[in-house]
Formats: structure tokens, C-alpha cells, sequence
């Protein structure tokens, strides 16, 4: 919970809780003793919710009514373009610029891996993400926050954008914002191939990153970190994160 150190907050609106990022972020935020109500398509069984989609900013505006922090994991990963272009720009923009005219202190973004996928495709960071053991450099690939972005699908184009509209927002607005640049999270709670194995992210590090990042400092007003578990052939680097918010992942995978 916060203390003098963090953003007072009590009321946390959550959108896309009907997902598994969204649903184990508003979950262990409720277990931690905050308000938690949900802006989703579908009713969420616990929780008060906002019937809406993100690309109806009039219909949604009611769900940020006195909330201190808005953690916005609602997002479209299907393949059409126009559909990533509705939903994850002109929807996030929708949350962003609802929240701003609410009030709403601290904004808490799920943002991707994605935006950086295109390291991926060349080494040194190829074959950690392949799981070729005996290929990968000492000391390992590292890629960081603040690595140029380099997308290879428009999700994660559209994840940029997110991420620059929150400079905006932070800088513009005065709203403290903290982009996530999340890992693989799998229903089954565990890596489904080598390149997820890199970066899996467990459901109780998904969680904490988040709470982590409600939580930060006051002084945070604008910044991005990492959301991944740690793996033995992690390339994304957590010595900002772990610096900036206090987060200590709790789990790792390891492709055998």
C-alpha cells in the first residue's frame, strides 16, 4: 500500500481484467488492500465493472470517476492491422485521455516486449532466444529500456505509441506513468517454446511488477521498465527496474 514515500492511492481502475495479465494484476492489487474495479467488455464476477470498449471514450469516462490509478492491460493481439491501429492506439489514447480529465494521479501501462522484437532476430541475442546453449556470449546479450525500439508487428508499433503517449501525458499533463515492457505470460504458468523461455514472465512476477509499479515513488514521473521473470537466457535487462521500483522476480524458466 502506499506510504509517505508513493502517490496516495486507494482506487485502482483496471481495463482488460478479463485478460490473464489484467485479471492476475487486479487480483493481487485487491489482495494487497486497494479498490479494484474493472473497465471490460465482460463483466468481471468480483468486481464492480465498466461495460465498454476502450474506442468509445464518452462510454467509458464514468469508470474513472475518483480512481487514483488506472493500470491499463486491455489490448488487441489478433492479426489484423486496422483492428491493432482501433484498439491499441486510438483506444489507448481513449484510456489516457480519460484518465487525465479525471484526475487520475499515476497511470500504469502494459506495454511489450514487442516493440523490441527485431533484436531478436540477430544475434547475440538469436540464440539465447533459441536456446543454443553453447552459442550464447559470456557474458550474456543484454538489450535495454532504453534500446532503440525496434517492432516487427504492428503490435508492437502500436505498443510504442503507447509508451510515447505517456511521455506526453507525463510531461504535457503532470500524470506520473509507468510503462511495462512485459514478457510471455502463458496461461499454463510456464514457457511453450525456447524464444518464450527467454522471456517468460511468471503469473506472481507478473503480478508483482505491477504492484511494484503502482507503488514507485512520487518522484517517478515518467519512466519504463521491464516485466520479465528471471530466465536462464533472459537478454532483457532488470538492473533499472530493479533499481527504480524494487522488483525481485521470484521465478525463472530454463528450455531443456
Amino acid at each position: 500500500m502506499s506510504n509517505e514515500n508513493t502517490i496516495p492511492i486507494s482506487k485502482i481502475l483496471v481495463t482488460g481484467m478479463s485478460g490473464l495479465i489484467g485479471g492476475l494484476a487486479g487480483r493481487e492489487l485487491a489482495q494487497r488492500g486497494y479498490q479494484v474495479s474493472a473497465l471490460n467488455r465482460q463483466d468481471v464476477p468480483g468486481f464492480p465493472t465498466t461495460q465498454a470498449s476502450i474506442t468509445d471514450l464518452d462510454a467509458i469516462r464514468p469508470a474513472f470517476e475518483d480512481i487514483d490509478c488506472v493500470v491499463h492491460m486491455a489490448a488487441y493481439l489478433g492479426p489484423s492491422d486496422a483492428s491493432q491501429l482501433s484498439v491499441n492506439i486510438e483506444g489507448t489514447y481513449n484510456v489516457y485521455e480519460a484518465a487525465k480529465d479525471a484526475g487520475v494521479k499515476r497511470f500504469v501501462f502494459g506495454s511489450s516486449g514487442a516493440t523490441q522484437m527485431g533484436y531478436e532476430r540477430e544475434e547475440p541475442v538469436l540464440s539465447m532466444v533459441e536456446a543454443r546453449y553453447d552459442d550464447i556470449p559470456d557474458p550474456p546479450a543484454r538489450v535495454y529500456v532504453d534500446s532503440p525500439a525496434r517492432p516487427d508487428r504492428m503490435y508492437g508499433v502500436a505498443k510504442v505509441a503507447g509508451e510515447v503517449m505517456g511521455r506526453y501525458y507525463s510531461e504535457t499533463h503532470g500524470m506520473s506513468v509507468i510503462c511495462i515492457k512485459l514478457g510471455r505470460v502463458t496461461a499454463e504458468n510456464k514457457p511453450d517454446d525456447p524464444r518464450s523461455a527467454a522471456v517468460y514472465l511468471s503469473h506472481r512476477d507478473a503480478a508483482q511488477i505491477v504492484w511494484r509499479c503502482v507503488e514507485a515513488p512520487a518522484d517517478v514521473r515518467y519512466d519504463i521498465v521491464y516485466g520479465v521473470s528471471d530466465n536462464k537466457t533472459r537478454f532483457r535487462d532488470l538492473e533499472h527496474t530493479t533499481n527504480l521500483v524494487g522488483y525481485a522476480p521470484q521465478d525463472g524458466a530454463e528450455w531443456k
